[in-house]
């Protein structure tokens, strides 16, 4: 447990004291992304004082898991587990194709950043490298860090082939990636939406660890492999985020850009493959998928029938358009997902005790 909690310290201090710091930086040299404050004729009025905030971001959440992550293994002087470095090697390696993107935008002028082709395939690179890696390595039980199973609160009976298992985790990985990405139009809503996800995360690992097969075989143990230091790096994710959204809620001093958001759903991404819990991310990601499905919906009206369901998608920029304020928008959001995070844990342990 001391790992958890120095994981989750020392990340939330970089993100505290480290995201200035960036901010000073990215000020000192002008470098700032383009603000949306206009579509389809309708302005934004609160857009307009968003123009100069710097962005890339999310390169202060990076430092603070990995730097929470190590010093965590480091003070214990504990080898770090496969899973875990697994687990920051999607994170990151996402983290550098928004990083990219970003880097593009802010500091060449190039609006559209990288190409839309180039930036897919740079995520399905990492996707799919990580999902053939995850499948790797068996342990002494011969458990793998991801599995070949679906996955809701443990893993279910539907097995797929090795092929099928790593075209699985790409679409989650893709999609969940996508979704925290869309997610990130306001100030604080994807940074605070994150950490309710790896809160529950979090608290996942700590319970499997404690029920693991790995120390007792029983009907209602858990296969998940190396949760403790799943949770060490959930808590990191969480600490680094709640740093981060100190300098992140309105009215926002620094954006994460695509370095944070993409990096924010690989992290989502790994926890949810490798804590066996794929499609319980429905709840623990509930704002996230609401965002995405809005846009969904959004996109196939209009192409069938020439007519929008929403004033605009994603949805929290409807709400701006109802005349709902910022800072309302986003803490309902921040309470609808609190709501979708609380019943996914508790249908994650109404399952434990119903069995």
């Amino acid at each position: 447990m001391i790992q958890v909690i120095l994981a989750a310290g020392f990340a939330l201090m970089v993100g505290l004291f480290g995201t200035p710091l960036l901010i000073r930086f990215l000020r000192r040299h002008g470098y700032s992304q383009a603000i949306r404050v206009s579509a389809d004729g309708i302005n934004y009025p609160e857009h307009q004082g968003k123009k100069g905030t710097p962005s890339m971001g999310g390169l202060a959440i990076l430092v603070g898991v990995v730097g929470g992550y190590a010093v965590a293994h480091l003070v214990v002087w504990r080898v770090p587990t496969v899973t875990g470095l697994l687990a920051l090697y999607l994170m990151v390696g996402l983290g550098l194709v928004g990083m990219a993107d970003d880097y593009l935008k802010i500091f060449k002028q190039r609006s559209t950043g990288v190409r839309a082709r180039t930036k897919l395939l740079g995520q399905a690179f990492v996707a799919l490298s990580f999902s053939v890696l995850a499948l790797q390595f068996p342990d002494e039980y011969g458990r793998t860090a991801a599995s070949e199973a679906i996955s809701f609160v443990r893993d279910t009976p539907i097995v797929l082939p090795m092929v099928l298992a790593v075209l699985w985790l790409w679409l989650l990985i893709t999609a969940t990636t996508n979704a925290v990405n869309l997610t990130d139009g306001l100030d604080g809503l994807a940074a605070g939406g994150a950490i309710a996800t790896f809160a529950a995360f979090a608290l996942i690992g700590v319970w499997e660890y404690g029920q693991n097969c790995s120390f007792a075989r029983f009907s209602r143990c858990y296969e998940a492999r190396d949760p403790l230091d799943l949770a060490v790096f959930a808590a990191a994710c969480a600490g680094a985020c709640l740093g981060f959204l100190w300098w992140n809620s309105a009215p926002a001093k620094i954006f994460m850009g695509d370095t944070g958001s993409l990096a924010l759903g690989g992290a989502i991404a790994a926890l949810a493959i490798f804590s066996r819990t794929e499609l319980l991310l429905i709840f623990l990601g509930g704002l996230f998928l609401l965002t995405t499905v809005s846009v969904i919906l959004q996109v196939g009206s209009y192409k069938l029938t020439g007519k929008r369901v929403f004033r605009m998608a994603p949805l929290h920029h409807h709400f701006e358009l109802l005349g709902w304020g910022e800072i309302t928008i986003v803490v309902r959001f921040w309470i609808l997902q609190s709501l979708f995070v609380g019943l996914g844990l508790a249908l994650f342990y109404g399952e434990w005790v119903r069995t």
